[in-house]
């Protein structure tokens, strides 16, 4: 069983991770496209933290019997790889961006070049 201890941390540290989100967008200073992972990280954390008796289930389900809540902290770890790899993705998109922008304002560059050479 789920020490109740460890289900009260849960649900406040996933409530903080939600609240911290939310004003991080409220701020501006996090995309709601990048924000929809960490809300659904935190929503099932929450929601694994809270429900004691699903946790319990989901255990048993994968085998845990020493200790439920090590359930929790996989699933925790699985949405941070998660996470970790879709900003992967997107900084390799920005990356060839950048390239592809860099060679595009070098040959408009060398237009300008050419063209103030021949006057």
């Amino acid at each position: 069983m789920t020490p109740l201890r460890v289900s009260i941390i849960g649900v406040v540290a996933s409530a903080l991770l939600i609240l911290v989100v939310l004003e991080l967008i409220r701020g501006r200073r996090l995309k709601e496209r990048y924000a929809l992972l960490w809300l659904a990280t935190g929503a099932v954390l929450l929601v694994l933290s809270a429900w004691r008796d699903a946790l319990n289930t989901i255990a048993s389900w994968l085998g845990v019997t020493g200790y439920p809540p090590a359930v929790l902290f996989a699933v925790a770890t699985l949405f941070i790889l998660l996470v970790l790899l879709h900003y992967s993705t997107v900084l390799s998109k920005l990356t060839d961006d950048n390239v592809e922008l860099a060679q595009r304002i070098a040959l408009l560059e060398e237009r300008v070049a050419r063209g103030l050479s021949e006057r």
